[in-house]
């Protein structure tokens, strides 16, 4: 039944449309229509009128007219035939060679029918009149055919006179008679008067029956609109998804622009004479927060992400909600600055979502590693639910993906992940069925462990490196590992070289970013559940240990007060990073400032457990901050991230000053 209504007001809007076009055209066609147009129009109307009224009121002058042109003249009578009204005299020379001929022609005649009666008759019963030399020719030629001779016999015999040659002169009088037509009925004018005014009142007429048709059309629809909808039609409007997209669509856009945060009410005349902002001295202040009821309610954060094409988009993982049964175990969410009530994007997982990150070289594609193994990859052009997955099998992944990261060029590229069984699976973005590549990193027998499993936590690459990477494991220790084998070293687990200093599980891993002047690529920072951040140089790649031996760091930053759960450089300065904690604070070091303490340290929210930190990939001023409340933070830190041009040299300085003070113990050094 509603589709029979919608089918019957879309019809009436048509035939709406319909009319309302056609009424442009015409109007359209009058303002287009040139003086000279509308002329030539007026002049062919006219015409039209003509020939109505000559077919009207003319019939009784043609009449007239032709039976007295039927009638024959008389000869002699004085009054030809051209005398007749609208019949165009005769000129005088046409008359005299009429009159020459006749009179050529009877004494041509006579002369032979006196001569020779024969050839009289014969040319009289032919009937053929010959002039010139050709008759002449023709006379002779019949002559001289004859063999006798004729007798001639005088005869006298009175022949009859012919009329003489009168000359007439024709005049207005003579050629023409006046004649006096009554007419009984109306004159031309009024006739044509009568006709346009009858055409105008008929298009006035049409033009009043559609405007009619047309309101009429209107009223109906409106009708339609404003009828009162049952419990039914009511609910099948709201849960079609036509109408879903278009609200959901339209209101992000409302809210997009309510969201902007301009004060559109703002005086710039006041607090012009002080100059001073309230934000003065604040280096480091929160941008907003995002949290949705339904969606974070009772859930963590596990892992955040930047867009690498819209810096104002940031991704987070969730892990499962225990109180929402009907809810999806895990979802992704894709936040937008100009976006605050309300996720842009909402991604469904079977599983606890633990890690997530943007494809770099596909700007709609996000990758998840889930709890049960799996490796999901979703599609902001799609649905909720992943286009692609890794199947449940042994041929990927079957303990938590805790740590992924996309390697390579545009052209040539793979997904890296990790799990807390030892796996590293290399895949193919666009085909998830099984990785390209499987190793398993396991430790050597004798090598002082209880096991050779290596549970993995986080993993990182060096900068411009695709082969060599480093991996954070649960009983403390960093490894160095390769996907292929190299010239001096196997694929696999570097079996000699191990990066002892935390007490505990270690939870974040990250490489200097190759930027600046100066090469610091192989330094690397660490954060584990032992309070501590240390900072580590790698050793290189292209010497590997031949025995077992153990590297420590070169520094230890021993300032947190509880469990460190991420850490990360920031990408445009080469002293500073950010490192956050179970206590919510959000803590910027600044190397070239002090290495004891941080530059700045903010506590996040309500003070509950920090997860997860992400600078932005645009210019590092923010940083997304994931809490264990389900909210996702986002702080700007300022100038602070503008380096100047000595702070690579005097990167250089504190760490040749750092690596002189390992022997003494300077900051703490873990052993």
């Amino acid at each position: 039944m509603h589709d029979r209504r919608r089918a019957e007001i879309e019809a009436k809007r048509q035939k709406l449309a319909e009319f309302r076009k056609a009424r442009e055209d015409r109007k359209k066609a009058d303002a287009l229509k040139s003086p000279s147009d509308s002329v030539s129009s007026l002049s062919l109307q006219r015409q039209d009128v003509n020939s109505l009224i000559d077919s009207l009121v003319g019939t009784s002058i043609s009449r007239t007219g032709s039976s007295r042109a039927d009638s024959p003249a008389l000869p002699g009578s004085g009054s030809p035939t051209s005398s007749i009204p609208s019949t165009p005299a005769p000129r005088r020379s046409d008359t005299l060679d009429i009159a020459n001929t006749i009179s050529g022609r009877a004494s041509r005649a006579s002369d032979v029918a006196s001569a020779a009666p024969t050839y009289d008759r014969l040319s009289i019963a032919t009937g053929t009149t010959l002039q010139g030399s050709d008759a002449v020719g023709h006379e002779r030629s019949v002559l001289t055919a004859k063999s006798f001779v004729p007798e001639f016999v005088d005869v006298q015999q009175e022949l009859y006179d012919l009329p003489k040659k009168e000359r007439v002169l024709y005049t207005k009088e003579v050629q023409t008679t006046e004649i006096s037509i009554e007419v009984n009925g109306p004159s031309e004018d009024d006739i044509r008067d009568r006709i346009a005014r009858e055409v105008e009142a008929e298009r006035a007429a049409r033009e009043k029956e559609l405007d009619e048709e047309e309101s009429k059309l209107e009223k109906e629809i409106e009708e339609e609109i404003r009828a009162e909808l049952n419990e039914e039609e009511r609910a099948m409007i709201f849960s079609a998804p036509e109408f879903i997209d278009f609200v959901e669509q339209s209101s992000k856009i409302l809210q997009r622009a309510l969201s902007d945060g301009y004060d559109y009410i703002r005086d710039y005349t006041v607090g012009a004479e002080t100059g001073l902002d309230d934000s003065e001295g604040k280096r480091v202040k929160r941008v907003c927060e995002f949290w949705d009821e339904r969606w974070c309610k009772n859930r963590s954060v596990t892992d955040v992400d930047w867009s690498p094409k819209y810096p104002e988009l940031s991704v987070a993982a969730y892990n499962k909600n225990p109180q929402a049964l009907n809810e999806p175990d895990g979802i992704v969410a894709v936040w937008n600055l100009h976006l605050l009530e309300r996720p842009e994007f909402v991604f469904h997982s079977q599983t606890d979502v633990l890690s997530v990150a943007f494809s770099p070289f596909h700007s709609n594609l996000i990758f998840g590693g889930t709890y049960s193994g799996q490796i999901l990859l979703w599609d902001t052009r799609a649905k909720h639910l992943p286009v692609l997955k890794s199947p449940l099998s042994a041929a990927g992944h079957t303990h938590p993906v805790y740590a992924m990261q996309m390697v390579g060029t545009q052209n040539a590229h793979n997904l890296i992940s990790t799990s807390t069984d030892g796996t590293v699976c290399s895949w193919l973005v666009d085909m998830l069925a099984q990785p390209q590549e499987t190793l398993e990193l396991q430790l050597a027998a004798g090598a002082g462990n209880k096991t050779p499993e290596v549970a993995i936590t986080c993993l990182d690459f060096p900068a411009n490196e695709t082969t060599a990477f480093w991996v954070g494991t649960e009983e403390g220790n960093i490894y160095q590992a390769n996907r292929y084998d190299r010239a001096g070293s196997k694929a696999g687990l570097n079996q000699y070289d191990i990066y002892r200093g935390h007490a505990g599980p270690v939870t974040g891993l990250h490489f200097h970013p190759l930027v600046g002047s100066i090469d610091f690529s192989d330094l690397f920072l660490t954060c584990s559940v032992d309070w501590t951040v240390k900072l580590w140089r790698s050793k290189s790649i292209a010497k590997p240990s031949t025995a077992l031996a153990s590297v420590a760091p070169l520094y230890s930053f021993d300032e947190a007060d509880d469990y460190v759960y991420d850490v990360k450089w920031h990408p445009a300065h080469p002293a500073i990073f950010g490192s956050v904690n179970g206590s919510g604070k959000f803590d910027l070091w600044n190397l070239n400032v002090d290495t004891e303490v941080p530059a700045v340290s903010t506590t996040v929210g309500t003070g509950k457990a920090i997860n997860k930190l992400q600078w932005d990939r645009k210019d590092g001023r923010r940083v997304a901050l994931g809490s264990s409340d389900g909210k996702l933070y986002i702080y700007d830190i300022g100038d602070m991230a503008i380096p100047r041009e000595s702070e690579w040299t005097d990167m250089q300085r504190t760490i040749a000053g750092i690596a002189s003070g390992q022997d003494g113990g300077a900051g703490g050094l873990g052993a």
